[in-house]
């Protein structure tokens, strides 16, 4: 509990209410007990000099101090206070209660609030408030409200944060206690956790980041999983066909001759490029193949990649189109990979186009971007195209649109994912178009070499 980030929220917002408002309250109380002892001298200060100047000109006017009880009396209902008035031999000669005349002044009184004057001669001394009045007491009674008053906001600020940050504490963690606990069972394995997004700030931001978290890793689960599951699909055909010859070898069963041989050397070359095409892919993906970059001539690659399906176009009467200009800048690419890409779109192209359609591969130099140059490669068919629910994903690994999984509609379905891996390995992009019925285009782009054209 002290180590939740609720406690601690809720104690640093009480104590910055309790130091703030303690802070306010004693500087109030300075100001307030400057203010009132100040106003309170002034006062007493009008008040006894109303008191001298009264007194004296009764003095002046009689001469003595012989009638003068009846008019201290009148001061003292008149006033409210209890003023007493002594001779110079500190004997009591008036009282506006009429209780101490005749007696003396004690020691432990205060000083005269005044001294009376006949000219410069004194002539007595006033007191205001009587023995019991040592120090003034309607400014203490002030501060002393003012105080418990400053107490009490004091504590009530304090209850109110208290109260206040514990309801929005509830309002503002609740999210994040709710992505503490999805976070744990995906920690367990349930990568089904999602959490509602009920706000647009931070946290709704957070929330967000993490269902997106979330389904990136459920994605790459189910890849994974298919993966899996495609390998195995992919391996078991090849190994049952090499065990059942092998075993039919064993028991007699069949004789071995070179078409058998034959068979037995496709059964181990569609394991050997399986495994090789997987391979290609996690380096590529890693980071981790090592590409032989020079200045070379786009033009070559796309005639040597045209040049090796001459046979099987002319078998399947498909007609091979070439448009690449003269003018282009050299690319600065290796070779044998940007051919690997061009070969496995061009056969890609190859297999899902019938007789009497046209294969073909274009370029043109594209705009520079960021002081960058780069060439634009097309490779087109008009083929049976992909399906709209099929295009987001032709670039995954495995996946293929005939679901049947026939190796007559192709391979393993590696071939695309490789050559997307290949162009980003480049620095280039490549993307998928197509119309059902219509055929397909793929367009990548690969770096060119500024001021350099093909000859």
């Amino acid at each position: 509990m002290f180590h939740s980030l609720r406690f601690r929220l809720v104690m640093a917002v009480v104590l910055v209410v309790v130091t703030v408002v303690g802070g306010i309250a004693l500087v109030s109380i300075q100001i307030t007990t400057r203010t009132l002892r100040d106003y309170e001298h002034r006062t007493e200060m009008l008040r006894d000099r109303r008191f001298q100047g009264f007194l004296s000109m009764h003095y002046a006017l009689y001469g003595d101090w012989s009638s003068v009880q009846s008019e201290v009396e009148q001061i003292g209902q008149i006033t409210g206070e209890r003023v007493i008035l002594a001779n110079l031999e500190a004997q009591i000669i008036a009282d506006s209660e009429n209780q101490l005349i005749g007696q003396s002044v004690k020691p432990d009184w205060p000083p005269p609030a005044a001294w009376l004057m006949d000219g410069d001669t004194p002539i007595g001394a006033l007191y205001v408030g009587g023995p019991k009045h040592l120090e003034p007491v309607g400014a203490e009674r002030v501060l002393s409200s003012v105080n418990r008053m400053l107490l009490l906001v004091d504590v009530g600020a304090g209850l109110g944060a208290v109260l206040l940050i514990m309801g929005l504490s509830r309002r503002i963690l609740a999210p994040v206690e709710a992505l503490t606990t999805a976070a744990r069972q995906m920690e367990a394995g349930d990568l089904s956790q999602r959490v509602a997004i009920s706000s647009p700030d931070e946290i709704g931001d957070l929330a967000r980041a993490f269902n997106g978290m979330a389904d990136g890793l459920a994605q790459l689960e189910q890849l994974r999983r298919n993966m899996v599951t495609d390998v195995a699909h992919e391996l078991r055909t090849p190994l049952t066909n090499l065990r059942g010859y092998l075993e039919a070898l064993r028991d007699g069963v069949v004789e071995l001759d070179g078409q058998l041989i034959d068979s037995l050397c496709e059964e181990a070359v569609l394991l050997s490029n399986l495994v090789n095409d997987l391979q290609e892919l996690a380096m590529a993906e890693a980071g981790q193949l090592r590409l032989m970059c020079q200045p070379v001539m786009l033009r070559d690659i796309v005639n040597r990649s045209l040049k090796s399906f001459e046979q099987r176009a002319e078998a399947q009467q498909v007609e091979l189109k070439i448009a690449v200009p003269g003018e282009l800048p050299l690319v600065n690419v290796d070779p044998q990979r940007i051919g690997q890409v061009l070969y496995n779109l061009i056969e890609n192209s190859l297999t899902h186009t019938p007789a009497g359609g046209k294969v073909g591969v274009s370029a043109r130099l594209c705009s520079e971007e960021m002081d960058e140059l780069w060439v634009e490669v097309q490779v087109w068919d008009t083929g049976s195209g992909i399906a709209p629910q099929d295009l987001p994903y032709v670039f995954e690994r495995f996946y293929r649109a005939d679901k049947s999984r026939s190796r007559a509609t192709g391979g393993v379905g590696l071939g695309l994912a490789i050559v997307q891996q290949l162009v980003a390995a480049h620095g280039g992009k490549i993307q998928a178009t197509s119309e059902p019925g219509e055929g397909a285009c793929f367009t990548f782009t690969l770096p060119a070499i500024s001021g350099d054209r093909n000859q």
